[in-house]
């Protein structure tokens, strides 16, 4: 039972992934051969000079996750929110501003990989906060926070399971 519980989460996910835009599922696979250090992700990723230095921005920028994911506070410890949230919201912003995941679903399947399961809790008030700062443009502020729903911003409790599928970016083979 345990076996078709995780395959039923996994295609779950997989479903979850084709749900997104062509724009969004590329920048997911973008964003965690990043942070996964998988491959050389301006040779895969980079179609201009523009985008090339966009992914090493964000190359520099997620460096700060791995000690991110060490500070993660607990849901109640006020005290280590402030160093948590700031980075968070600052990496967020990032990914927001660059006008490729249109809502909160995206970012939280993007997020959920990067930082863990344990982040949950935090991604509803790091996705707001950033995607309400100046930096976003005022019609794509509005589209993205209205596209995080009540539920997802008033969850009683979030689930620990660990996400289990990671899309990468698979090389189409010449027939």
């Amino acid at each position: 039972m345990a076996r078709y519980d995780a395959s039923g989460m996994t295609i779950s996910e997989l479903r979850e992934f084709a749900s997104f835009a062509p724009c969004e599922q590329r920048y997911i696979r973008r964003s965690l051969d990043i942070a996964l250090g998988r491959g050389d992700a301006v040779a895969r990723w980079a179609r201009d000079e523009d985008e090339a230095a966009s992914i090493r921005q964000q190359k520099a920028l997620y460096q700060d996750l791995i000690p991110l994911r060490r500070i993660l506070p607990e849901a109640e410890d006020l005290d280590g929110v402030e160093p948590f949230m700031g980075r968070l919201m600052r990496i967020s912003a990032f990914d927001l501003a660059q006008a490729r995941i249109a809502g909160f679903s995206a970012y939280r399947f993007l997020y959920e990989r990067l930082l863990g399961a344990e982040a949950r809790p935090w991604l509803p008030s790091a996705f707001c906060a950033a995607a309400a700062l100046p930096l976003i443009r005022p019609q794509r502020r509005r589209d993205l926070l209205q596209s995080i729903s009540e539920a997802a911003a008033t969850a009683q409790g979030w689930s620990t399971r660990a996400p289990s599928f990671y899309p990468e970016f698979v090389e189409a083979e010449a027939a």
